[in-house]
């Protein structure tokens, strides 16, 4: 598929899949008159990237665990850097503290709609929801 296919596909910017193709995270093939030409398998790759993307995770740290997320996974752990371990245990506590958070908030607003959907069939009133 060509750039403008995927980045439908992905809701993801035609510049940002070209960021990530020089930062090593996707790699198409090139076709003979140079244009891109993006796997199937990639729809998936780009989807998984935005998400550690936007939990905060940085691009350098992507390249390196991308291996992890393949299936089957490949995960090499004879030249782990005790820095990147480091690095990735304090990235995972913070996404699950935002987990938490998230979880809380999606609670409050059940909460809320439970609320207002028995108010509304006690009341016999209609709401806008």
């Amino acid at each position: 598929m060509r750039i403008g296919e995927l980045e439908k596909l992905t809701d993801t910017p035609a510049r940002s899949l070209r960021y990530y193709e020089a930062q090593g995270l996707i790699v198409p093939r090139r076709l003979s008159n140079g244009y891109r030409e993006y796997d199937d398998y990639l729809v998936d790759r780009v989807i998984q990237i935005r998400g550690l993307i936007d939990s905060g995770i940085p691009t350098r740290i992507i390249k390196q665990i991308l291996p992890c997320l393949d299936k089957p996974r490949e995960i090499v752990v004879e030249d782990a850097d005790p820095e990147l371990l480091t690095l990735l245990a304090r990235e995972r506590d913070r996404m699950t503290t935002r987990i938490e958070c998230l979880a809380r908030n999606r609670d409050a607003i059940d909460d809320y709609m439970k609320a207002v959907s028995e108010a509304t069939a006690q009341h016999g009133t209609t709401s806008a929801a």
